[in-house]
């Protein structure tokens, strides 16, 4: 694609980067096929082709966000389908990021939508808060229908039990010999939500010679707010982390920083280009993102040892952020095979289920319209539970169906001496 920044644009590296991100697409159209808000609405400015048309013109003339702009760019689900399809490489990735920065700095939303947006990130990624939020949501659900749509949303989605205590900072030994010594991050909204996947995450790891660590500044990977172009607020979550997880390097060592979240674990891995600019943190980050690894990763270096459970038929969804962020599609399906269940993928498996961290409280209608597809492909294959490996897609996903969704993380737990998972004992 031919563009046309000034050479003083140039000097800008966020401009810079976006010029050879956008010379490199060739308007072939491939990733329209999988991008699934074009697939939904089929309307060309809601494909990544168009978007980046949007958002080329938008830097170009140095122009503010306009309605059409921003709505387009908010309908992306970020979950870079389109990546894994691109003939040319186009890191659409890094042009969305600067894309939605930009929106944020030049455009005015109408007030309840700046008034969401701001609730949203001030809530989801500090755990008290999201606590109180969650109280409110159960005392509110008989009363749903009352309110706002967006509301109606958020309300909807909230799980219809409090969360356990979550996992809190410790050092948390390796059962034997130690072989590893990792970090684990425990997840702003996970801890709350679904604070299981990090109990069976430790107890796995633990079982099988791994000590893990859980840091106490390393509270919030700011994946959320990075999502709505509020970089102020991710980087600064994302720098906690970033020191947090320094100190153990520095101090005890570290062999890995597990993510048991894939949206997480998508942002954590690309620290070292957040924070390329930062004399204070470029080389710390580009440490931490060397060492992250999604915890199908490090299971697969592991010799686990399972026991017989019976040929359970495991319908598998691929988080958009683990099959497309990070590239990584077949190793949580060995490790279920391995651990002897029968597994299977849905139809479509490369769409997104619409959760795409807020998305399904910002865009509820497209969010709803993709989970009830997403749901209904699952269920097709009659399976006895449905695993994931982020906890936004077993929220979203379970608010559609009634069959039992687990964090693949909890079923490999149970097929190696742990407990059965909770939505299985129903």
């Amino acid at each position: 694609m031919q563009t046309h920044f000034s050479p003083q644009q140039l000097t800008d590296p966020a401009l810079a980067e976006a010029n050879g991100i956008l010379r490199a697409c060739v308007h072939c159209g491939f990733c329209t096929a999988t991008c699934p808000t074009y697939v939904l609405l089929g309307d060309e400015l809601d494909s990544p082709r168009g978007r980046i048309s949007l958002i080329k013109d938008m830097l170009e003339q140095d122009a503010p966000a306009t309605e059409t702009v921003t709505k387009h760019l908010d309908r992306c689900l970020s979950c870079f389908a389109c990546m894994s399809t691109c003939p040319s490489g186009v890191n659409y990735m890094h042009l969305i990021e600067t894309g939605r920065a930009h929106v944020e700095r030049t455009y005015r939303r109408p007030g309840p939508d700046r008034a969401l947006r701001a609730m949203v990130g001030a809530v989801l990624s500090h755990p008290a808060r999201l606590r109180l939020a969650l109280a409110l949501a159960w005392f509110a659900r008989p009363f749903a229908g009352l309110l706002p749509r967006r509301l109606q949303a958020m309300v909807k989605l909230a799980p219809r039990r409090p969360g356990a205590t979550a996992t809190g900072p410790g050092v948390y030994p390796a059962s034997g010999s130690r072989s590893m010594r990792v970090a684990l991050l425990t997840g702003c909204v996970q801890s709350v939500v679904e604070d299981s996947i990090n109990a069976a995450t430790i107890r796995l790891l633990n079982r099988h010679g791994v000590e893990v660590v859980v840091s106490k500044g390393a509270r919030c990977c700011g994946a959320l707010d990075h999502h709505m172009g509020r970089l102020a607020p991710a980087q600064a979550a994302a720098g906690e982390a970033v020191r947090a997880w320094c100190v153990e390097i520095d101090t005890k060592g570290l062999d890995a920083i597990v993510i048991n979240t894939s949206g997480c674990g998508t942002l954590v891995k690309d620290y070292g280009h957040m924070f390329r600019d930062d004399p204070a943190l470029a080389a710390d980050a580009a440490r931490v993102s060397a060492l992250a690894l999604d915890v199908s990763e490090v299971l697969a270096r592991l010799p686990l040892k399972f026991e017989p459970r019976g040929a359970l038929h495991v319908g598998y969804h691929s988080a958009c952020s683990l099959q497309h962020g990070q590239r990584i599609v077949s190793t949580p399906l060995k490790l279920l095979t391995d651990a002897g269940f029968e597994v299977r993928q849905p139809a479509e498996s490369h769409l997104c289920c619409g959760s795409a961290g807020s998305y399904n409280i910002l865009q509820p209608e497209i969010a709803g319209a993709l989970r009830d597809r997403k749901v209904g492909n699952l269920a097709a294959l009659a399976p006895q539970v449905i695993c994931a490996g982020n906890v936004g897609c077993l929220v979203q996903i379970r608010s559609g169906t009634e069959i039992p969704v687990v964090h693949t993380v909890e079923l490999l737990d149970w097929a190696t001496g742990g407990p059965l998972p909770e939505p299985l004992k129903a």
